[in-house]
């Protein structure tokens, strides 16, 4: 996929639409251009199953090119999808020229805006055109949920890309961790409390997206600009990209690796930084998490690293956010670490595996028990702590889950441990020892 053929699809879309003008959709004229559509959409779905022109912030995107030069088409384009509350189409493989010519038509008319919009293509048997409106995408954008869901969604494309030999596309994990980095800001723990979810058939793909969110948390305690945990964000999404290139059965190895199988995975940053070189919008500082992430605060780790320039200090946070999602993820040969017990751990390793200043940052932002703690009250209840105060970490949210006889509620009420109440935390619970699984609980 090059620049002159996207732009030649981009210039062919904007010149249909402005044709209806002058030709209705059975004229002859109006037949060429379409079908000279079809054939410039169909040498970039040579390339991809799908493709994707949308907008990000404002500027005009086909798969990973921005087309941000001087090109009218693109502003027209442009301009088009933002009247008619669409963010985004996608083109698939397969697709015909009755459903360009519906497309077309839907533009041109321009009657039918975001959700009506999308309704009207598969009310006109569309398949294989998908129009992405404006609501649609603020759907994903808004509730933590969503916004993880989305990540994992773009996570497992990206990954798809790189197994089928793609260069994967950059623009919708942009947007996606611009999502987690306005929530980390707004909502600092919503996400954070997510990262608990853990799916062990797909660690991979779980563990980058976890990485990103706590990266994110990690970044917020040493007060990053919302530009600076953009980054930070997208090299926790992209982190471990390169376990794709090593074998299988290492990765998925149920006991721990002999030495040669270490040595094998200690490829895995190189093979990481070589996919996303051919990335756009990967930095310098993006490159530097994924190729450093295991070299350790003392530069111990692997790969070695001898550049006589400055490493990024996001690759430091990242490593804290790598050793916190591990430390908290059911092992063949370890049971996880409780949130409390977990940070006990990393104050262990800080100085030679971890930054120490970023760890007591990250620590005193999560609280003595940090969101997603299984806890004991001094009532003998027993509770999950769903939410801290962003200003005082020591303030929780707990939803109780135990009575004090020890019996399980129907309906678990939320108290709020707070100075003037009678209530307060005495001790963590393993939540293995009452047999939960702690996201179950997790709104």
């Amino acid at each position: 996929m090059n620049v002159d053929e996207i732009r030649q699809v981009v210039q062919g879309l904007a010149a249909a639409v402005k044709g209806l003008r002058l030709y209705s959709l059975d004229h002859p004229a109006t037949g060429k251009q379409i079908q000279a559509l079809q054939d410039g959409l169909f040498n970039l779905l040579q390339h991809k199953k799908k493709i994707r022109i949308g907008l990000l912030e404002g500027t005009l995107f086909v798969e990973d090119h921005l087309l941000m030069q001087d090109f009218p088409a693109a502003e027209e384009v442009a301009r088009m999808l933002d009247e008619r509350q669409l963010t985004g189409i996608e083109f698939y493989t397969g697709l015909s020229a009755n459903e360009i010519q519906a497309l077309l038509s839907e533009l041109y008319e321009g009657q039918k805006k975001g959700n009506e919009f999308t309704e009207a293509l598969q009310q006109r048997n569309v398949q294989r055109i998908k129009a992405i409106s404006t609501e649609e995408d603020e759907e994903d954008s808004g509730q933590p949920r969503k916004v993880y869901r989305k990540a994992l969604k773009v996570v497992d494309q990206i990954f798809n890309d790189v197994r089928m030999g793609e260069i994967p596309s950059s623009a919708e994990a942009l947007k996606v961790v611009k999502s987690m980095a306005q929530l980390t800001l707004t909502e600092p723990h919503a996400l954070f409390a997510l990262s608990m979810l853990k799916d062990y058939d797909n660690y991979t793909f779980t563990h980058s997206v976890n990485v990103s969110v706590i990266s994110l948390a990690v970044g917020r305690a040493c007060n990053l600009t919302e530009e600076q945990l953009r980054t930070l964000g997208l090299g926790g999404l992209l982190h471990d990209l390169g376990k794709l290139k090593i074998d299988v059965n290492i990765i998925t190895k149920p006991g721990r690796l002999t030495e040669n199988e270490f040595e094998v995975i200690k490829q895995h940053p190189a093979f990481g930084a070589e996919i996303i070189s051919e990335m756009e919008g990967v930095t310098q500082e993006v490159m530097d998490i994924v190729l450093y992430h295991h070299t350790r605060y003392d530069r111990n780790g692997y790969p070695f690293f001898d550049d006589t320039r400055n490493l990024s200090t996001l690759v430091d946070m990242t490593a804290i956010a790598d050793s916190y999602d591990a430390m908290t993820t059911l092992r063949s040969y370890q049971r996880p670490y409780t949130p409390r017990s977990a940070i006990n751990r990393l104050q262990e390793v800080s100085g030679s595996f971890l930054n120490p200043a970023y760890v007591t940052s990250f620590i005193e932002s999560l609280g003595p028990y940090p969101v997603g703690s299984l806890v004991r009250l001094d009532s003998n209840e027993i509770g999950l702590v769903i939410k801290v105060d962003a200003k005082d970490p020591s303030l929780a949210d707990i939803k109780v889950i135990f009575d004090a006889a020890g019996t399980i509620l129907d309906e678990a009420p939320i108290l709020y441990i707070r100075p003037d109440k009678p209530r307060q935390i005495i001790a963590e619970v393993d939540p293995a020892s009452k047999g939960l699984e702690v996201t179950d609980f997790l709104d």
